[in-house]
């Protein structure tokens, strides 16, 4: 049977329920693709057996449809816990590890019938925006042989773009599911921080600056998988009621207005292009009927980096921290996450009190920008994607980077204040990818889905 595992995952689904397709035959196609593109892009690690796959496959075939992923092979960022799989976050402190249960967002992706294969690859405990680690090595960027995938979901986007996975889950932190959707043409959403649930571990109160999110080829599946990992935990403090969104992707855009940021007013250096290309693409979604206009600054950029670099630090020194306090495990720690735990622990209550007001003030400023704006919109990343060689690009348009993360400077305003964000794909510019972030107020995620259903419309037409 010919499939072609690179149109969206809906219609893959409705072949599987119509019976025009078989959860078998879809199996052993995507095994195949695996076979054929794995080895060189190296997105999808921990490959289950074949044969116990195509099994479960079968069985899929045998039994009552659980859902709209019945039967779909799906591959989990190695951050996330699958019962009876490795867990490895990329670290050789977790090389062995097996997770007993799985996470909350993988289990109801498997009780909606998905058929997980084995794991995408990402940095070590998903530090830095560029996927390699010392257990699997590093992930091709799918259009740049010998460049970045970005990450820190990386392998998902490649595996996406490849066409070895039809949808896929990742984490965002510091743009983990915006920078590798751009450089790999692929969508990723950021949802409201809340909508999909982390687990009930640790601290559940201070400080929350990551979530799980969708990724996917198309925006309509982008929705109908965030409808399956979204919706409150019990015993959790913040989740958020969600009703179903895909039902709701279809709107007339007509008047929506995009305010577009572009660099922050010289705030966010950026290499040679990008900048361009970003903004005569930003400026084809008039083609829709939206309303497109430049946004000064609306914030101070140097006080929303203070702010993000505190807090993001006083994070990983929480839950890196046990790894750092025994030798063994510290030993296997990458230099930046040692980093970011010395310098986590080095902060006083007074700093990390100062930045989470100056996360208030931009909450609040941001709050006040959405009474003019449907959305806003930044680049995906500030450079091209770089030599894989590279740890992290170290100067941006002749300014020097002074951290290893802040090169990704242009995802801060987003993440620091939890806002629901999709990067949509751009056209190809000389060959190099990059993409959009679309940033809506919180809770807005359908109105940015919205926009991402007419903005792939517009290019498929």
């Amino acid at each position: 049977m010919d499939i072609d595992l690179d149109q969206p995952a809906h219609v893959i689904s409705d072949a599987l329920a119509s019976g025009n397709l078989t959860a078998a035959a879809l199996m052993q196609a995507t095994l195949d693709r695996i076979a054929a593109r794995n080895p060189d892009l190296n997105a999808i690690v921990s490959l289950r057996d074949a044969e116990t796959l195509m099994a479960e496959a079968a069985t899929a075939d045998a039994t009552p449809r659980k859902g709209w992923l019945h039967g779909m092979p799906l591959a989990v960022k190695d951050l996330a816990n699958v019962a009876g799989l490795p867990t490895t976050m990329g670290s050789p402190a977790f090389r062995d590890r097996i997770a007993p249960t799985s996470d909350i967002m993988v289990q109801r992706m498997q009780d909606a019938g998905a058929i997980v294969i084995g794991k995408t690859n990402t940095p070590e405990f998903g530090l830095g925006s560029h996927t390699f680690n010392p257990v699997f090595g590093a992930t091709q960027n799918v259009y740049l042989p010998g460049r970045t995938a970005g990450g820190s979901s990386g392998g998902a986007a490649v595996a996406l773009a490849a066409g070895m996975i039809a949808v896929a889950d990742g984490s965002d932190m510091m743009g983990s599911l915006r920078n590798p959707a751009g450089w790999n043409g692929v969508y990723g959403m950021r949802p409201t921080w809340g909508r999909v649930p982390s687990e009930p571990l640790g601290d559940m109160m201070l400080h929350p600056l990551s979530t799980n999110g969708p990724m996917a080829r198309h925006p309509r599946d982008i929705a109908l998988l965030l409808d399956i990992m979204a919706g409150p935990d019990p015993r959790q403090p913040h989740g958020l009621d969600h009703d179903p969104l895909a039902p709701h992707l279809d709107a007339d855009l007509t008047g929506r207005r995009i305010g577009w940021l572009g660099d922050w007013g010289g705030a966010y250096p950026m290499e040679d292009g990008v900048l361009d290309h970003c903004a005569t693409q930003v400026a084809r979604f008039t083609d829709l009927g939206c309303v497109v206009e430049g946004v000064p600054p609306p914030f101070a950029a140097g006080a929303l980096w203070d702010s993000w670099i505190t807090l993001r630090s006083y994070a990983v020194a929480a839950s890196l921290g046990p790894l750092y306090d025994q030798p063994a495990t510290r030993a296997a720690l990458k230099d930046t996450a040692i980093w970011e735990i010395e310098r986590g622990r080095a902060l006083s209550a007074s700093a990390v009190q100062r930045a989470s007001l100056i996360r208030s003030d931009w909450f609040r400023a941001a709050a006040r920008l959405f009474d003019d704006f449907d959305a806003l919109v930044l680049p995906t990343a500030q450079c091209w994607p770089f030599p894989i060689d590279w740890t992290w690009p170290h100067s941006i348009a002749g300014h020097p980077m002074d951290t290893y993360h802040r090169w990704m400077e242009v995802v801060v305003p987003v993440s620091l204040i939890g806002l629901p964000s999709l990067a949509v794909p751009l056209p190809l510019s000389d060959g190099r990818p990059m993409g959009l972030q679309l940033i809506g107020r919180s809770r807005g995620d359908l109105g940015l889905l919205q926009l991402g259903q007419g903005w792939q419309a517009l290019n498929a037409a």
